[in-house]
C-alpha cells in the first residue's frame, strides 16, 4: 500500500495473554493465506519514536482469532531504522527487537509463518538505499537471529518504488546472499520488485527483468506482488473499478510467472466492503486458485490494533473488512 508518512492515533496495547491457537485445516489450495499485522511502522517519520505513542505491536488475541478462521502466514512490517538504527552496518535496538521477537515467536509457536517485512519503500532514513553492501549487513544481522526458526519468512523490503531497476535486483539478491550466509537456510525468502512490486505492471516497468535473473542456493524464492483493485492500483479507495479487475490486473504476471518457472505470491490485496469488490476479490483469487502451480497464496492488508475504522481493516473482532468482506472469502483461506 502507497503511504508516505504513517500515523496513529494514541492507542493502548492489549495486555492480555492469547491462549494458544495451532492452525487449522484450511480449505483452499494456497500454501500461504494471512495478512499483514501493522502497528511496528507506524509513525515512520518519528524515529526512533516511542512504543504506545508512535507505534505498536500487533496483538496476540487477534492473531489467534485470524488463526482460528484458517490464516496461517502473518507480515509484520517493521522499520529498518528501529531495529538497527544510525546505520546499515550499526547493531541491533535490542528493545525493539524484544518485540518483534515477541511476536515472530507466538506467531511461529502458532505454527503459523511469521514475514519479517522491512516496511521501507528501498529507502533508509528517507534515502533511496544505494549501499548494495550495507544492505545485505542488515540483512545479515536480522537474519541470524531467526536462522534457526523455519516457520520464519524474509521479506526483502516493501515496495522498491521509484529507483533504478537494475538496483533493485542487485538489493533483493544481496539481502538473498545475506539471509542464506547467516545461517537461515531452510526459510522462505520473499523479494519484491521496483514500482510498488504491482503485479499488474510486473513486466511493463521493466523490473521484471533483474528480479527474473535472482539466484538462491536454497531455490526458496517466492515474487511477492501487490495487487489493489482501485483504479490507480494505490490501495487507498474503497471502489473497485471493475467485477473482473482483480483477475485482469494480474494475468500478465500469471504468465510472467508460468514462462519463467517462478513462483508468486499476492502480498498485500484488499478491496472496499462492497459488491463489486467482493466480486473483484473472489474472481482474483479463484483464478490464483486455478493457476497455483504459480500462485502460492495471498494476503490482505491489513490489520493491527490502531487502524480503527479504516476501511480495510481485518483486525477482529470488528474491522470493517473482518466483518462484512471476510465472510465472502472463506473458501480462498
Amino acid at each position: 500500500m502507497r503511504f508516505v508518512d504513517v500515523l496513529a492515533g494514541a492507542a493502548a496495547i492489549s495486555g492480555a495473554v492469547a491462549s494458544p491457537t495451532k492452525t487449522v485445516k484450511r480449505a483452499s489450495k494456497f500454501d500461504f493465506t494471512g495478512v499483514s499485522e501493522s502497528g511496528a511502522e507506524f509513525g515512520n517519520t518519528a524515529l526512533p519514536g516511542r512504543l504506545g505513542k508512535d507505534y505498536t505491536w500487533p496483538d496476540h488475541n487477534a492473531i489467534s482469532t485470524l488463526i482460528q478462521k484458517g490464516f496461517n502466514t502473518f507480515r509484520i512490517p517493521i522499520m529498518m531504522e528501529r531495529i538497527i538504527p544510525n546505520k546499515l552496518t550499526g547493531t541491533v535496538n535490542e528493545t525493539y527487537a524484544a518485540g518483534l521477537d515477541d511476536i515472530v515467536t507466538f506467531v511461529t509457536g502458532q505454527g503459523a509463518y511469521a514475514i519479517v517485512d522491512p516496511h521501507n519503500f528501498g529507502r533508509y532514513y528517507n534515502n533511496i538505499i544505494t549501499d548494495v553492501a550495507g544492505f545485505g549487513a542488515w540483512w545479515t544481522t536480522v537474519a541470524k537471529r531467526y536462522a534457526s526458526n523455519q516457520k520464519v519468512i524474509f521479506d526483502t523490503n516493501n515496495e522498491f518504488h521509484d529507483e533504478d531497476n537494475a538496483l533493485v535486483g542487485q538489493l533483493n539478491q544481496a539481502a538473498i546472499d545475506a539471509i542464506r550466509g547467516a545461517g537461515a537456510t531452510s526459510q522462505y525468502i520473499f523479494v519484491e520488485g521496483n514500482s510498488w512490486t504491482g503485479a499488474w505492471h510486473w513486466t511493463s516497468s521493466g523490473t521484471s527483468e533483474a528480479m527474473g535473473k535472482l539466484t538462491d542456493p536454497q531455490d526458496k524464492i517466492i515474487y511477492e506482488m501487490h495487487q489493489y483493485l482501485d483504479s490507480d492500483g494505490s490501495g487507498t479507495s474503497a471502489a473497485c473499478v471493475s467485477a473482473t479487475i482483480g483477475q485482469e490486473r494480474i494475468a500478465d504476471a500469471t504468465a510472467w510467472l508460468k514462462a519463467n518457472n517462478k513462483k508468486g505470491v499476492i502480498g498485500e490485496t484488499a478491496g472496499g466492503a462492497n459488491a463489486q469488490c467482493i466480486q473483484a476479490l473472489q474472481g482474483m483469487l479463484s483464478y490464483m486458485a486455478d493457476n497455483s502451480d504459480v500462485w502460492k497464496g495471498w494476503l490482505w492488508w491489513g490489520a493491527g490494533p490502531w487502524w480503527a475504522d479504516y476501511m480495510y481493516s481485518i483486525e477482529p473482532p470488528s474491522g470493517t473488512a473482518f466483518t462484512k468482506v471476510l465472510p465472502s472469502l472463506t473458501d480462498y483461506i
